[in-house]
């Protein structure tokens, strides 16, 4: 695991969503996952995953598969299969955009589906690159390669 410097968080409550039921902060959904009282899913194809990095814990759903970039055809069935009911599902891909379309799948399956924010890599800096601006990994939280 690598340790970025601590950035300051903007937003640590929930900001209410159309169609799910909130877009969280990383360090939140990481309290949360912590806590118990969430599952985080990382969206991320399984390439994605490998090249760049995973969070320890995290389930593997893929929401689109490499090299396509289709919808995962049993992603309604392992969602489903990956959280306990009466927990909260926190979905998590490469910038945040990805998992508010899990997001709002998850919640039409009937789950408490929550996006979070910046993803696992962030927000593309002036030069097109992330990694810099924000993201799981920048704000220093648990991760491995």
């Amino acid at each position: 695991m690598l340790n970025a410097p601590a950035l300051p968080e903007s937003l640590p409550e929930v900001r209410p969503a159309q169609g799910y039921a909130g877009d969280i902060p990383p360090t939140l959904a990481w309290q949360w996952v912590q806590s118990g009282e969430a599952v985080l899913v990382d969206v991320r194809t399984d390439a994605e995953r490998a090249w760049v990095g995973q969070v320890p814990g995290a389930i593997a759903v893929a929401w689109k598969q490499w090299p396509q970039m289709q919808l995962n055809p049993d992603f309604d069935a392992q969602l489903l299969a990956a959280v306990p009911p009466g927990r909260k599902v926190l979905l998590l891909c490469r910038s945040g955009v990805r998992s508010v379309a899990a997001a709002q799948q998850a919640t039409a399956l009937g789950l408490e589906a929550y996006n979070v924010l910046e993803g696992f890599e962030g927000e593309l800096d002036a030069n097109g690159q992330r990694g810099h601006i924000n993201g799981w990994r920048l704000r220093g939280l648990p991760w491995h390669q």
